[in-house]
């Protein structure tokens, strides 16, 4: 099936932006729903945001008006715009993929694949 292949984590100030990429070029099998998850420290990794095909888009409530997750179908590159960080979104964050043939309008939790994630960390 592939890989997927995230970018771009950093440490960051609190109030600052950063941009995740996730490279689903080599991810072979069905890209039809796509997303981002994290797992903060000592808490279980969670779906945060959604992109089905056709554009319609999902967040969780805590990063729902901060973050955008956007696809470039061009270049294959799956981006996550997050603004305003805030402390509690330290986490390892992973690009990840609902690989069932109808995903679309799925759950957060139906994520199936992800990758080997990128380290945000926020501080004060």
């Amino acid at each position: 099936q592939g890989r997927l292949v995230e970018s771009g984590g950093d440490s960051v100030q609190a109030g600052g932006s950063l941009t995740l990429s996730c490279d689903v070029s080599g991810y072979t099998y069905r890209k039809d729903c796509l997303g981002w998850l994290r797992q903060a420290p000592g808490k279980e990794r969670e779906g945060i945001a959604r992109l089905d095909s056709g554009g319609t888009t999902s967040y969780i409530d805590t990063v729902k008006g901060r973050f955008t997750v956007s696809l470039d179908n061009t270049k294959n590159i799956l981006y996550l715009q997050m603004n305003n960080l805030k402390l509690d979104d330290t986490a390892m964050y992973y690009c990840a993929v609902d690989p069932r043939r109808n995903c679309k309008g799925g759950s957060m939790e139906q994520f199936g694949q992800w990758g080997e994630g990128t380290q945000v960390t926020v501080s004060p």
